[in-house]
């Protein structure tokens, strides 16, 4: 029920983090996948461990970069069975009034505009083949989030755009769902804990801690963990669930 033999799959900044543990765990299920990422150095990183994986340098807020890719892939594979938005940035940590509003546009551009720009040029594919489409949300997209307000409310859009996707693109059999990951163990994490201990005067135990009493398991979760709620909703055992956003978090309570 967990079988993806046959089926082409693109990940956005797929080249480390949640990313590539969700493209690396599709293709470990028998997907063809290919992935985008900014980052060249972890690209090709990405490409020397899994030469399996088709790469590409994209900026998904660049929508000709996205165009040239989309373009790519339909020339190779001619339909898209799986899309998985996962590119995001954590954006600027600090009180409204101190947000620069630069720093605000780039995480909309990232965040929410990229989504739109993949989206847009993947769902002729994805019609295809009666595809689906996973968002990456967050905890954030639910609860929200003092000091970090351009982030979460890029979050709960993406929220928005899926549930109101689903009911678009249900009636063409395209599925689409949201997945929202809680504090993540990684490098990632780790720069958004050290912004806010920065922002309130905090060491990063401190802040580490705090953030982890908020959870009912107390404990982070895993870049794994996100990637193989992925693949039950591109399996066929989630072939009826769409329209949802899950929380993959060891339960948030607040954050």
């Amino acid at each position: 029920m967990l079988e993806l033999r046959g089926k082409h799959a693109f990940v956005t900044a797929g080249a480390s983090g949640i990313g590539y543990a969700i493209a690396t765990t599709l293709a470990d299920h028998g997907a063809t996948v290919a992935i985008c990422d900014i980052d060249r150095t972890a690209l090709e990183r990405c490409g020397r461990e899994r030469p399996d994986l088709e790469c590409h340098l994209c900026d998904v807020a660049d929508e000709a970069q996205v165009d040239s890719v989309f373009a790519t892939i339909d020339q190779r594979w001619g339909r898209l069975d799986i899309l998985v938005n996962n590119a995001g940035i954590a954006g600027p940590t600090g009180p409204i009034d101190e947000i620069a509003a630069d720093a605000w546009r780039q995480t909309v551009d990232v965040n929410l505009n990229g989504v739109f720009y993949v989206t847009r040029r993947a769902v002729p594919l994805l019609r295809r083949s009666q595809g689906q489409i996973i968002n990456l949300s967050s905890v954030a997209g639910r609860l929200g989030y003092a000091l970090r307000s351009p982030y979460s409310a890029t979050k709960w859009a993406i929220v928005g755009f899926t549930k109101s996707l689903a009911k678009e693109l249900g009636p063409s059999g395209i599925r689409v769902n949201a997945i929202q990951p809680g504090i993540v163990a990684g490098p990632r994490i780790d720069a958004v804990i050290q912004a806010r201990a920065d922002a309130t005067g905090k060491s990063f135990e401190e802040v580490e801690a705090a953030n982890l009493e908020k959870v009912s398991l107390r404990r982070k979760v895993t870049a794994e963990d996100v990637a193989n709620m992925a693949l039950f909703l591109c399996a066929p055992a989630g072939r009826n669930i769409s329209g949802q956003a899950i929380s993959v978090c060891g339960n948030v309570e607040e954050i």
